[in-house]
């Protein structure tokens, strides 16, 4: 006779809710330095390793360990820090605009600006990134114009992108920012098929695409994953593990199964999980990645693992599903004190100087912030309204045409 029981759904809930104690218990740090480097064209079957560890490089102490370590020059660290200090000062500053009605919207990059900002500095200029809107310090690392970002913001009559895109959802070709969209999930199917006619045309450029760990539940993501298999696209896919999808956790996407780099293995593609708070880490792995899209070895799978420390957007308030001192729990730290941290270890940084360049970014940013507002804000100055009967087709269709003659503009 069999035995039967009731069945139980497993429904995932995160180890910390408001008013218990944050619990950082399960994430398994390795020491720095202590995962092995294959070649960038070693076979899939020789990595498979890769997507159950976490590539560090920086230990406590802020040195550079093991066989990840890139070879970085001083300029090229004072670069990632500064583009991630301003990420940070920028945020602030436009997060307090919103609360005084200078914008409709704002979303903050806090605790993961490594993630945009060693991509932008170890890619080629002429490469293509697919952002998210929590990758600013990849604009920032580009020198992106600041006045610009903030016409952006605040829908004003200068606003580079002519009222089209809610803001912060930026678009800077020039850049190699591709358009944003509020519809994450796309992203890796537009580097993947970007990267794909590249191939094609037998041209040098390859492709970057973000995606949150949330995103991976939707068939996008799948969809995305067996096209860059199949044709062996040069593309790096990046998840960004940040533990939580607004207000969901991440083991509704899966995480309490395994890692999101694992959903690699079985496309038959490396999956590398990456300390998305080591600024070292994150640069070596876009290269390494980087130089096997290159060398037409296909695609890499890259879970950059980190913690949104402050709120998905400022339509959210996170003390309402995950403790309150959480962030300040997070056990892989800052990625900007990490970076100051070995940059002072090197011999190449102190106090006073990381204090005067504070100073020089927040002075940076009032000025953009002033010449904004000189503009105009959030509804007291807009651009022309006949901008939206302009740039939709290559040739004015002759139904816009007469829209536009009937609207006496």
């Amino acid at each position: 006779m069999v035995t039967t029981i009731a069945l139980h759904l497993h429904i995932p809930e995160p180890v910390s809710r408001p008013g218990t104690e944050a619990d950082f218990s399960w994430v398994e740090v390795p020491a720095a330095g202590s995962v092995r480097r294959p070649e960038p064209t070693a076979a899939d079957e020789d990595t498979r390793d890769l997507p159950y560890t976490l590539i560090r490089v920086l230990d406590e102490d802020g040195r550079a360990q093991g066989p990840w370590t890139p070879r970085l020059t001083g300029d090229q660290l004072h670069q990632g820090l500064r583009a991630m200090m301003l990420t940070r000062v920028f945020d602030d500053r436009l997060f307090r605009a919103h609360r005084q009605g200078k914008t409709s919207f704002y979303m903050k990059s806090t605790g993961e600006e490594a993630i945009g900002a060693a991509p932008s500095l170890a890619l080629d200029p002429h490469d293509m990134c697919f952002p998210t809107y929590r990758v600013l310090s990849w604009l920032m690392a580009r020198g992106y114009p600041l006045e610009n970002l903030v016409n952006q913001i605040f829908s004003n009559a200068k606003d580079p992108l002519k009222g089209r895109q809610l803001p912060v959802l930026y678009s800077a070709r020039d850049y190699g920012f591709y358009s944003l969209s509020g519809n994450v999930g796309s992203r890796f199917g537009h580097a993947v098929g970007w990267s794909m006619a590249s191939a094609y045309r037998g041209d040098t450029r390859i492709a970057l695409g973000y995606i949150g760990e949330g995103s991976t539940a939707e068939g996008d993501f799948h969809e995305a994953l067996t096209f860059a298999s199949v044709y062996r696209a040069p593309v790096i896919l990046c998840v960004t593990n940040n533990q939580w999808a607004i207000s969901s956790y991440a083991g509704i996407a899966g995480a309490e199964a395994t890692t999101f780099a694992a959903r690699a293995v079985a496309y038959g593609i490396p999956g590398l999980r990456v300390d998305g708070n080591d600024f070292l880490a994150v640069w070596a792995a876009i290269e390494w990645a980087a130089a096997r899209a290159r060398g037409n070895c296909g695609p890499t799978l890259i879970e950059l693992f980190t913690y949104r420390a402050a709120g998905h957007s400022t339509s959210d308030d996170p003390t309402r599903y995950r403790p309150a001192d959480e962030a300040a729990r997070w056990p892989l730290g800052d990625p900007i004190e990490r970076l100051k941290t070995h940059l002072v270890a090197r011999g190449d940084w102190d106090d006073e100087r990381h204090a005067a360049l504070a100073r020089t970014l927040d002075e940076e940013v009032r000025t953009a912030v002033r010449q904004g507002e000189a503009v105009g804000t959030l509804g007291k100055s807009k651009p022309p309204a006949r901008e939206m009967f302009e740039g939709v087709f290559a040739s004015p269709d002759w139904r816009v045409l007469e829209q536009l003659r009937e609207s006496g503009l």
